[in-house]
C-alpha cells in the first residue's frame, strides 16, 4: 500500500511539473449513445439522467443495469454535480467567440492586454510589456454566457503574477531570439520579423531603446525557462506578487461584468511575420 501510495505521488508531481508541456480541449457531449448533454447548474436530471432502483435510465430513455460502465460512469458523474455546481456560475457574456492563435489572436491579446493593466494597479509602475505563453492559455472563449469553468479551464495552472524590469538591449535579445524560434504571446509591442529575424520592434509607437528601462508583465513560468523563456536573467527589478494568474483574471472579469460590459478582443497586426 505505502509503495503504491509513493508511486501515484511520484507520478502527480510529474505530471505537475510538465504539465504545461500537455494539451487538451472541450468537446460537446454529442449524447450518441444515452443522450447525455453537458449539463449546466439546474437541469442535471434531464443531462445526465436518473436512477431508479438499481436502473440508470439515461436522458434518451434508454435503461442500464447500474453495474454496467454505463451505470457506473453515471453514477460517478451524478454525484459529483453537487460539488461542481459553484464551477457551472455564469460571470460574463462574451460578445464574441475568442480562439486562440499563432501569431496573435482575439483571444491571446485580450487577456494580455487587460493582464497589463492588472499588473500596473499591483505594481503601481508602468507596464510598456506584457509576455504570456500560449502553452498557459489551454481552452477558447465561447460566445455568449461564460461560466467559471470555462476560465479555470482557460488559466488552469498556479503561476503567479510577475512585475520586472528589463533594459531595451535585454527585451531585443529577448524578441530576436522569438523572431529565430517561435512568438509568445505578446502586448505593448509592434513586431516585424522576416526570415527568422527581427526587422523592427516598437514600444508604446516608439522604436525600441537599448538604453531605456521598460517595465514588463509577465507570470512566475518564464522566469528560469518555461517555454524557452529566462526573464527574470538580467533583470533590473523583479517582484513576484503571490497571486496567480487566475486570481487576476477573475477579479478583472468580475469588475467588468459588474459595470455591464461583455468580454471582446480583436487582433491589430502587433506581430508580423514575413
Amino acid at each position: 500500500m505505502k509503495v503504491r501510495l509513493l508511486i501515484i505521488v511520484l507520478l502527480l508531481f510529474s505530471l505537475n511539473a510538465v504539465a504545461q508541456n500537455y494539451s487538451w480541449k472541450a468537446d460537446k457531449m454529442d449524447g450518441s449513445r444515452t443522450g447525455c448533454i453537458a449539463p449546466s447548474r439546474d437541469n442535471v436530471p434531464e443531462a445526465l439522467g436518473t436512477f431508479k432502483g438499481k436502473t440508470y435510465v439515461s436522458p434518451n430513455g434508454k435503461r442500464h443495469e447500474a453495474g454496467s460502465a454505463a451505470g457506473k460512469v453515471a453514477r460517478i458523474v451524478i454525484d459529483a454535480q453537487d460539488k461542481m455546481a459553484k464551477v457551472k456560475d455564469v460571470i460574463a457574456y462574451s460578445a464574441v467567440e475568442m480562439m486562440k492563435g499563432y501569431p496573435e489572436s482575439a483571444l491571446t491579446n485580450w487577456f494580455v492586454d487587460f493582464y497589463m493593466k492588472e499588473v500596473e494597479k499591483l505594481a503601481g509602475k508602468k507596464v510598456h510589456i506584457g509576455v504570456a505563453n500560449f502553452g498557459g492559455i489551454r481552452v477558447d472563449m465561447p460566445e455568449g454566457p461564460v461560466i467559471l469553468d470555462d476560465m479555470l479551464s482557460m488559466f488552469p495552472f498556479k503561476n503567479s503574477v510577475i512585475y520586472l524590469e528589463h533594459k531595451g538591449s535585454t527585451i531585443r535579445q529577448m524578441l530576436e531570439a522569438m523572431a529565430a524560434n517561435s512568438f509568445q504571446v505578446l502586448g505593448g509591442v509592434r513586431v516585424v520579423a522576416e526570415d527568422g529575424k527581427l526587422v523592427s520592434v516598437e514600444v508604446d509607437g516608439e522604436p525600441l531603446d537599448d538604453e531605456k528601462t521598460y517595465g514588463l508583465a509577465t507570470n512566475s513560468f518564464l522566469l528560469h525557462g518555461g517555454d524557452g523563456l529566462f526573464l527574470a536573467d538580467n533583470a533590473l527589478f523583479l517582484k513576484d506578487f503571490g497571486v496567480n494568474v487566475i486570481d487576476v483574471v477573475l477579479n478583472y472579469i468580475n469588475a467588468e461584468t459588474a459595470a455591464g460590459r461583455q468580454l471582446s478582443g480583436s487582433t491589430d497586426g502587433r506581430i508580423i511575420i514575413r
